[in-house]
């Protein structure tokens, strides 16, 4: 083949000049040589040089060409820098050490930030745990460090790694909706170095953490966070209602209905139709259903008005509003003569100051509900990671927030 010299000036391989080509096979392979007029780089104090140590030939994969691998043979020199000594020569479009172009190594990131690793290392001819590789080395690079600059409310939340209650902690900033840490495990142990790393002045200047019920969570929140208000959310105490009450008092009135079977069965299947919202029914006759069976069964009734009622703490004005609307919630539950609803409210005594904190702190973890989801499919399109610390870093990755 005759040489093509000319190619450098597309900016494919600065200061170097292709020397020979051919095709074998089904790989195109590239002899480069440097330009004798090219400048020598340190590649440790990036000072310029003007003589070379020594030079080896490194084979190196390039982006493909029409479908083809690609492999350059370059030679790589080392530098005789007088500060540093023999140094490796700094080459804009080869990092240190590498067997990959830097432009295939940006193909390949640009690429596992939309598909699954799977499908880019079958793309680029690569292993999946070379993809992985690249992927985590980028994002170790260019993730930021925890910065408690500007940060004055967080939410907590818990999500599952595995099946077999295998769970892993997410805090984020709800205002620029950000993540701002993932770790493995939803206990005190697990989320404290969190707090660790966002250090005493840190966590003095956090005002307020929405959360659900964990008590880890408001343990570890109180230890490190000492001026800020613990929020609970609405959707999990409205659920944990829903559970402890809506369907105990469903399950009991069943039974007591045993000898009744067509009203037992009207209770039995009426699950979702009492914990739905009214305004989620689907149709007029889930409503009328829904009308008729309170109308008949009067536990019932008292369990899914109070539900109702419930959810109006979180919608007052003021903390003394909420205050007055939970001491009246709280009145009617425990004179209700419906023993789950009764033992509910006995529980939900020691979280009061936290329910009713939402009129001062409008948060919740309703965007970790959110984020919860677009983690699922992270973790679907790696069919799981069996590298936790990586998955953590796709996930802030996927939640930059907003600058």
């Amino acid at each position: 083949m005759s040489c093509i010299n000319d190619i450098s000036e597309f900016g494919f391989w600065k200061g170097f000049f292709v020397a020979h080509w051919e095709r074998r096979g089904e790989t195109f392979w590239i002899e480069l040589a440097g330009d004798p007029d090219r400048q020598l780089v340190c590649d440790g104090c990036g000072g310029v040089c003007r003589s070379v140590h020594d030079t080896t030939r490194r084979i190196v994969r390039d982006l493909p060409i029409l479908d083809a691998p690609v492999l350059l043979a370059v030679p790589r020199c080392r530098v005789a820098c007088l500060d540093c000594g023999p140094k490796l020569e700094r080459l804009p479009w080869l990092d240190r050490y590498a067997w990959m172009a830097r432009r295939l190594v940006e193909s390949v990131v640009r690429l596992v930030a939309v598909l699954p690793i799977s499908q880019v290392a079958a793309f680029f001819d690569l292993h999946w745990s070379t993809v992985k590789a690249i992927d985590k080395r980028h994002l170790e690079a260019t993730l930021p460090t925890l910065s408690a600059d500007g940060l004055e409310v967080l939410a907590m939340d818990e999500f599952a790694l595995h099946k077999g209650h295998r769970y892993a902690t997410v805090v984020i900033d709800p205002r620029r909706k950000r993540v701002l840490w993932v770790g493995n495990g939803n206990s005190r142990v697990a989320v404290r170095p969190f707090f660790e790393a966002l250090g005493k002045a840190g966590c003095s200047r956090i005002r307020a953490v929405a959360m659900d019920m964990n008590a880890a969570f408001a343990l570890e929140v109180r230890k490190h966070c000492l001026h800020a208000e613990i929020v609970y959310d609405l959707f999990h105490v409205v659920a944990k209602y829903g559970r402890e009450v809506v369907d105990r008092v469903r399950v009991d009135e069943a039974n007591r209905l045993r000898d009744d079977k067509p009203a037992r069965k009207v209770i039995k299947s009426a699950r979702w139709l009492l914990l739905r919202n009214a305004e989620n029914l689907p149709g007029e006759a889930a409503r009328v259903q829904l009308a008729e069976l309170l109308e008949a069964n009067k536990a019932l009734m008292t369990a899914y008005v109070l539900k109702d009622d419930l959810k109006d703490i979180w919608r007052q004005p003021s903390r003394a509003q909420a205050l007055k609307a939970w001491n009246e919630w709280i009145d009617r539950a425990m004179t209700s003569a419906v023993e789950p609803l009764i033992r509910f409210a006995k529980r939900l005594l020691s979280y009061r100051e936290g329910i009713i904190s939402h009129a001062r702190w409008r948060i919740n973890t309703s965007l970790l509900e959110g984020f919860n989801n677009k983690i699922k499919v992270i973790k679907r399109m790696a069919y799981g990671y069996r590298d936790n610390e990586y998955f953590f870093m796709k996930i802030k990755a996927a939640f930059p927030g907003i600058p």
